[in-house]
């Protein structure tokens, strides 16, 4: 009796703190969800550390680890709660709360890797807005920086002399892929698409126009709202030129002339086991 005394004590105080959504991180018995749901209480057990950390902050609850200090203050509160069925899963949804600085997104898909991608798609399209957030200036998208980009970069390629006239001609080729390539995707001729920004571009006054899928033609991509942070184009043409610079660095590959035999001998190639092989000569080599 004194056991299910305490027991019943407990389940009095939590009742009397005015709580109408109970969460625990243990499991909660059939006695205490059934005293609750008397009650109109609400009720959930082994629910896992995190849910329970991200719901506290977003209702203003305190986690307590006992009922003896149940105060209106580590109480939480939210406008609208209940428990529906999404799929064969049944979820808490917790509308309206005063401290909630995020939302909660649910996925689904019928197999793992569509889930996969649809999440990895969100996150970047996600990050996109919080570096725009962040650092609040765009460019125009569409390929319309890259198209402008080439015409500046080719203007200069004329008024220097020597290799980096090849470079800087190269690097203008090389940033006429991204509209070149929203073209195949969209299914448009990209060699007409691709005359029609060059000829805009040059006129001086289309710093802004790129390619518009939904026409197969351009369009001025600022007015379009087809904007890009200036932060994430910054960082992509930045990363690009260091790869290309690795990749070029790279001026000799050594290989072992014994492997290579072996390998040849097992797979029954046309060299011989006394043939010998030299290493490859690299830029400048003799």
């Amino acid at each position: 009796d004194a056991e299910w005394n305490i027991i019943y004590e407990k389940l009095d105080k939590i009742v009397e703190s005015g709580a109408k959504v109970v969460l625990s991180k243990l499991a909660i018995g059939d006695l205490a969800t059934q005293y609750f749901a008397d009650r109109d209480i609400f009720c959930a057990g082994r629910v896992e550390e995190l849910d329970m950390n991200r719901v506290a902050k977003a209702v203003g609850a305190s986690m307590q680890t006992t009922v003896s200090s149940l105060t209106p203050d580590v109480l939480g509160t939210c406008q609208f709660f209940e428990e529906k069925a999404v799929g064969n899963t049944r979820f808490n949804f917790f509308s309206g709360c005063p401290l909630a600085k995020t939302s909660t997104i649910i996925c689904r898909g019928g197999a793992q890797q569509f889930l996969a991608e649809t999440e990895r798609s969100l996150h970047d399209a996600i990050m996109v807005v919080r570096r725009a957030i962040k650092h609040p200036t765009a460019v125009p998208g569409a390929g319309a920086i890259e198209m402008e980009l080439s015409r500046y970069l080719r203007k200069l390629a004329l008024e220097v002399h020597g290799k980096e006239q090849l470079i800087l001609s190269a690097y203008a080729r090389a940033l006429e892929v991204i509209p070149r390539t929203l073209c195949d995707n969209a299914g448009f001729d990209s060699t007409d698409v691709m005359n029609k920004l060059r000829a805009r571009h040059a006129q001086g006054d289309g710093q802004q126009f790129g390619v518009d899928i939904d026409t197969g033609g351009i369009c001025n991509a600022w007015d379009a709202f087809i904007w890009e942070p200036a932060l994430v184009k910054l960082n992509a043409l930045a990363s690009a030129t260091e790869a290309a610079c690795l990749i070029l660095s790279v001026d000799e590959t050594v290989k072992n002339p014994r492997s290579e035999q072996e390998r040849l001998q097992g797979g029954g190639g046309g060299m011989g086991a006394g043939a010998s092989m030299k290493p490859m000569q690299g830029r400048g080599g003799r």
